[in-house]
């Protein structure tokens, strides 16, 4: 068995790989002139194989990548494959809000389906029913508890749910760490995007608290949240993230917001250019891999 990995995060693939014994493949990756996406495996193909690549950063191209890079394996010789997308792109795209929008998940699961994986292994979907969207065996996998032996090191009072929406996945983290649940208030423009924090369910004042959410995209509702929190008296503020976007410009957004540390994880690759750390703000990645590795 081999891993055979896209463009999107090859030292995710390369971590992954050590910690399993498994070779990680040459594979060459370009561009015809035209922009078309060229892919060479120049290498051995193995009958039983594990694909890894996030939808992200450009998950158009990054989609296209997988899907030919499965295309390439299947007609080299692969029998059986196990897809590993750590960050599977526009998951965030899970209903139709108004008329004349696609259902942007089912799409693009439709897509990975169409390449006929024999197992799916994705990590903190946001929204767990996309799972139903895949007719393959799918292991949907949590990177959230990854993150509470470094908070339990922590002095925390609370954690913040940022909407009713994430409430279910904050408690699990308050219950394990032993910490009230609080709860936002917002309200969210379906045409602009727009977020409004209308209230809060407790008392932060002089607490230390932890906010808890799958992704960050654009860092709206998170530096809103911070924003908020602090005004309503919050003395220091954690955040842990599965996904971290790196869309460009919210790193340093969330650096400027009052945000403490953030938490992240690996399921997609930190641009080169991305500072981590300021004098108020640190930044601290979590590796997923030995959570991929237990579930192959």
């Amino acid at each position: 068995m081999r891993i055979y990995s896209g463009s999107s995060n090859p030292k995710l693939a390369s971590r992954l790989s050590k910690i399993t014994g498994y070779p990680l493949a040459d594979i060459e990756i370009s561009s015809f002139p035209n922009g078309e996406t060229k892919i060479w495996i120049n290498d051995k193909i193995d009958n039983e194989a594990i694909v890894v690549q996030s939808f992200s950063p450009n998950p158009d191209r990054m989609i296209i990548e997988y899907a030919l890079l499965m295309d390439a394996l299947r007609r080299g010789g692969a029998d059986k494959i196990i897809v590993v997308i750590p960050w599977l792109g526009y998951c965030i795209q899970d209903k139709v809000f108004r008329q004349g929008e696609p259902l942007s998940a089912k799409v693009i699961a439709e897509i990975v389906q169409s390449t006929n994986p024999d197992k799916i292994i994705t990590i903190d979907l946001h929204n767990e029913a996309i799972q139903g969207f895949f007719a393959s065996r799918t292991k949907l996998l949590s990177a959230i508890p990854l993150f509470w032996e470094i908070l339990k090191t922590i002095k925390l009072d609370c954690v913040i749910s940022p909407d009713e929406g994430a409430l279910k996945k904050s408690t699990k983290t308050a219950q394990a760490l032993n910490l009230d649940i609080v709860t936002l208030n917002k309200r969210r423009d379906l045409n602009t995007g727009k977020v409004e924090f209308l209230g809060i369910n407790g008392n932060v004042k002089g607490k230390s608290a932890l906010i808890t959410d799958d992704f960050i995209s654009t860092g709206q509702t998170l530096t809103m949240a911070a924003d908020y929190l602090k005004s309503q008296g919050v003395e220091k503020l954690y955040v842990a993230v599965t996904h971290h976007l790196f869309v460009s410009g919210v790193q340093e957004k969330l650096s400027k917001c009052g945000i403490d540390e953030l938490f992240v994880t690996d399921t997609i690759a930190m641009p080169k250019d991305i500072i981590k750390n300021t004098d108020n703000f640190s930044t601290r990645i979590l590796s997923v891999d030995k959570l991929i590795h237990d579930n192959l």
